[in-house]
């Protein structure tokens, strides 16, 4: 598709569609809990929706109505075994924190995706899942899916110190030790997002967290609730950067999530030396309105325990870097490599198509600062945040076209992208 080029302005309110980790995590544990739970705002992209047609396959009666997703709760034993195998789409999210759900039923299942999850790494859960008993196991040395699994009534607590930051593989293994006989201590390389955690304790189940250590006892039984998921910061931030960008702009953003886990991005903003005002701020949902403006950038270093916080974010960091004065040097961020796809490599050549000046390296970026865009054809290759990205980044080239190739990807996590889009255009 054409991209909307050559653009002056930004100026308007949106709001972003619901946080895919939590919606993603509320219907797992509703489906897992005992009793009814309500789920509001949910975000409806394509990884989510599997996420919901996985656990229908395994018997849990969910409704879309009206707004509202109503999921009557199976219980920790009451899976059902599925009579096909359990498509995760482009969610590497779905099979992950699928994975460590299944690990306490005793019945076989296959989970496979779509071309790109097919090439990302299962092993990171598959190994400690491994340890606590269950059968598992997927393609190459690797584990890529398909994986078939084999759950056990008898799972063994686990003593794991993770080898990566990464929440999924955190979450999957919270979830197996909720079905566990006895104590496990899951110990993170870095604090990453704490959705599961926190929504954990939302539904009566319970675990403590001291520092990067979290001790869970099992087994455990979790009660039905109400849930409100507030905007996705990660669908945020390509509104933010533009707003940044974009010559006399400013956009007003409502409603977006804002735990300490996930807010990253904003620290950016501010090392950066971007306008952002934060109002508006409601505690117990974790959400505020978030402000930005057109406004002068510098470069900086984005490396550490701050990446964790912000790693779906790089790739518009990337573009948000190529127009500050300066060099930008992002490290520690190998992780980018097991995406959707090598978000580090695919990240540099879309944006150096353009005429950006990025040199990958292996656990980052250097960013060469204040470059002019120009038209070009770029490929998502299916994946969602290379799309939007992209669909920035042409708002700043003065003339030529842009042409993105398998945009449809952006609707993995962003249905109304463009919608929201022409909303700022025309303010």
């Amino acid at each position: 598709m054409k991209l909307q080029t050559n653009i002056n302005q930004l100026k308007g309110s949106i709001r972003v569609p619901g946080d895919k980790s939590i919606s993603h995590r509320s219907i797992i544990f509703g489906s897992l809990a005992e009793g009814q739970t309500k789920v509001y705002d949910i975000l409806r992209g394509e990884d989510v929706l599997s996420t919901i047609q996985v656990f229908r396959d395994l018997g849990v009666e969910i409704e879309d109505k009206d707004g509202v997703i109503t999921i009557q709760g199976v219980g920790m034993e009451g899976l059902k075994a599925p009579k096909n195998a359990l498509d995760m789409g482009n969610s590497g999210t779905s099979i992950r924190l699928i994975s460590g759900v299944l690990a306490g039923a005793e019945f076989e299942v296959e989970m496979f995706g779509d071309d790109s999850l097919s090439k990302r790494p299962m092993d990171r859960v598959t190994l400690p899942l491994k340890r606590m008993g269950v059968s598992i196991s997927g393609q190459t040395e690797r584990d890529l899916p398909p994986i078939h699994l084999r759950g056990t009534k008898h799972l063994t607590p686990i003593h794991y110190e993770l080898p990566i930051a990464s929440a999924q593989v955190k979450s999957a293994l919270i979830f197996a030790a909720l079905q566990s006989q006895g104590q496990s201590v899951i110990v993170e390389k870095e604090c990453t997002r704490n959705h599961t955690e926190d929504m954990l304790r939302q539904f009566g189940g319970d675990l403590t967290v001291d520092g990067k250590e979290i001790t869970i006892n099992g087994p455990q039984t979790l009660t039905g609730q109400t849930i409100v998921v507030p905007g996705d910061i990660s669908s945020a931030a390509f509104w933010l950067v533009a707003g940044l960008i974009v010559p006399n702009s400013r956009v007003e953003l409502k409603n977006v999530g804002i735990n300490e886990t996930r807010t990253g991005i904003l620290d950016v903003i501010g090392a950066m030396g971007g306008g952002l005002e934060i109002t508006e701020i409601d505690p117990i949902a974790k959400s505020a309105t978030l402000t930005v403006e057109t406004s002068d950038l510098k470069g900086i270093e984005i490396s550490g325990s701050l990446i964790p916080r912000l790693i779906d974010e790089l790739p518009i960091i990337s573009l948000l870097a190529t127009q500050a004065e300066g060099v930008t040097i992002i490290k520690d961020a190998e992780e980018l490599k097991v995406k959707e796809t090598d978000r580090i490599q695919v990240v540099a050549d879309a944006l150096n198509s353009m005429g950006a000046d990025i040199t990958p390296t292996e656990d980052g970026m250097i960013i060469k600062g204040q470059s002019t865009l120009h038209g070009a054809r770029v490929n998502t290759f299916g994946d969602h945040r290379i799309g939007m990205m992209t669909a920035i980044a042409a708002l700043l080239v003065p003339d030529g076209e842009v042409e993105l190739d398998r945009a449809e990807a952006i609707n993995t996590s962003y249905p109304g992208f463009f919608n929201d889009l022409e909303t700022l255009i025309h303010g």
